[in-house]
């Protein structure tokens, strides 16, 4: 039997979790040197799966592996990685040691606190981290639509107290309204997660229902029903099929968030600790786009192409819309929530174009978007944990005295608003040219929303970095070697892709064609210049290929 790769990367983790919970006490230092140990070598683990993956191999899923479970139920442990679930497993496995590296003293008890405000045990918030890190693996590992949604759902419960129990203490009210901020954020969070999960709990059941019919015996398992969709053995009816789809889709939009269901980021980012606000939005959030990609497409190509319209028209609302709000905010953790739902939306856009471009870059935008916002938002929490404020207008001129931190700080913007060069250029270029091919309307209007990042960006970039230096910040010192570890590798990743994004492009494209293959969908012909064919026109016009082959 050959060794449990995927297993293992979920199971560090989760075992991490538990030993980190019970180191005693007293022993805090010794909790977070084994919660960083473990996420180091869930990386490890990562890389293996890396590395023995064969991008362009005929299976779609490798590396699998297949239990019976529930056997009454049709319930089996199947889990198997293609391309997209591959990068982000490594995604999530490189940010983890990051965030425990930048958290290292969120949870240290507060010294004169009363006992209603000090935080929970440090072993506890390292241990939720690494429960969170075990539930998203095995979510993109998991091929049973059972296993998945467990863990899609329960991986809400260490986020909602790591929101509650552990939020931000530098917000801009007292302690008293700060802990009813955070719990009221955190309770918002489980709220719209769980509506979305029971809807999609019915759906699941409905899928079960209608296998258990049609094949005999009911089944989760997601390649069985599409092999059986694709071999005629399950054919779902058209309202059946839209109603199962809107099941799914709205608990993905959900957790992407989607406008008009992404009220409850801004508040859980805001009230989170920046460690927290980046395991959110760079690590939980992409559950939901993946997902899409993994189930809606795969599991209701018919009612994915039915519903196209609407998708694209709120993906391009949560683009626009998010990037106006971020351009009006006043607290920096909010401003870069409403940057990352424009980024969602961007994502969404790609997934739902139905191209190969279009779908390589949103998958390339989940990777890249959650290594730039991992950078700017650790350090903007390095920024407040310095001033003690999250309000923009609090600060000023603090290039002049901490330039390295202002320096790490517009890298990190500047790859938020894809400046050339920098890893989210690529992906955002591949979701507008892949969209602008099939929907060139909506293409041209997304654009729009890369204007109004430069806008946010650079505007909080002045507000806080230049300027005469307020006696607040004058004090403020440069970033310590912990923190420069944390930022200097996410800013060379950052670099590296920008030039150099064939690894990635790589292991996603064979992914993404294998889905569009799924949902029957094949990139629109590109039209061609030619010069004075005869009877086609003035010299230069654009010609379909097969006026071209007429002509000749």
């Amino acid at each position: 039997m050959s060794f449990p790769l995927l297993t293992a990367t979920a199971a560090v983790p989760a075992v991490g979790a538990i030993a980190t919970a019970a180191v005693p006490a007293a022993k805090r230092t010794a909790a977070k040197w084994l919660a960083l140990l473990c996420s180091l070598a869930t990386l490890g683990l990562a890389l293996v799966i890396a590395f023995r993956f064969r991008p362009g191999a005929k299976e779609p899923f490798q590396l699998t592996e297949s239990h019976a479970w529930i056997r009454d139920f049709g319930v089996r442990y199947d889990l198997g990685v293609d391309g997209i679930a591959v990068a982000l497993i490594a995604l999530t496995a490189l940010l983890i040691p990051f965030v425990i590296l930048a958290g290292w003293h969120d949870a240290d008890p507060l010294e004169g606190a009363t006992p209603n405000h000090r935080w929970r045990p440090t072993q506890g918030f390292f241990a939720l981290i690494l429960a969170v890190e075990a539930m998203v693996v095995i979510s993109f590992e998991a091929t049973d639509v059972f296993l998945f949604y467990i863990f899609f759902e329960a991986m809400l419960i260490p986020m909602y107290f790591l929101i509650g129990g552990f939020g931000d203490r530098a917000g801009p009210h007292g302690e008293e309204q700060a802990a009813t901020q955070r719990s009221y954020a955190a309770v918002k969070f489980l709220l719209y997660n769980l509506v979305g999960g029971l809807i999609m709990l019915a759906a699941v059941i409905g899928l079960y229902a209608v296998t258990a019919h049609q094949l005999g015996a009911g089944t989760f398992s997601l390649q069985q029903i599409v092999e059986a969709r694709a071999s005629g053995q399950l054919t779902l009816g058209t309202g059946t099929e839209r109603l199962l789809f809107l099941g799914f889709f709205f608990a993905f939009a959900v957790k992407a968030p989607l406008w008009p269901l992404h009220t409850w980021l801004p508040n859980a980012m805001g009230e989170a600790t920046s460690p927290v606000a980046v395991l959110i939005t760079a690590v939980v959030d992409k559950v939901g786009t993946f997902a899409m990609l993994r189930f809606c497409l795969q599991l209701f190509p018919a009612a994915s192409s039915w519903a196209t319209p609407v998708i694209l028209v709120l993906a391009l609302i949560s683009i626009v819309y998010g990037a106006l709000l971020a351009v009006g905010q006043r607290d920096i953790k909010r401003l870069i929530a409403y940057a990352s739902i424009s980024h969602f939306g961007f994502i969404i856009l790609g997934i739902f174009a139905m191209t190969s471009q279009g779908q390589g870059g949103a998958t390339l935008y989940m990777v890249n978007h959650g290594i730039s916002t991992a950078a700017l938002m650790l350090v903007a929490g390095f920024l407040i944990s310095r001033r003690g404020s999250r309000l923009i207008a609090d600060y000023g001129g603090v290039q002049k005295v901490a330039p390295v931190l202002a320096g790490t700080f517009l890298v990190g913007g500047l790859a938020t608003l894809s400046l050339p060069g920098l890893a989210p250029f690529i992906s955002e270029f591949l979701v507008l040219v892949g969209t602008f091919s099939r929907y060139p309307a909506i293409g041209v209007i997304a654009t729009f929303g890369i204007v109004l990042a430069a806008l946010y960006v650079l505007v909080l970039y002045q507000r806080t970095m230049t300027g005469p230096v307020k006696a607040e910040v004058g004090g403020m010192h440069d970033l310590k070697v912990r923190e420069l570890v944390v930022v200097a590798p996410l800013i060379a990743l950052l670099l590296f892709l920008g030039v150099y994004p064939k690894p990635l492009t790589d292991i996603v494209n064979p992914a993404v064609g294998h889905t569009l293959s799924v949902v029957d969908k094949k990139d629109p012909k590109p039209t061609v210049q030619v010069n004075a064919v005869p009877g086609h026109g003035r010299p230069g016009q654009a010609v379909r290929d097969q006026d071209v082959e007429a002509a000749k």
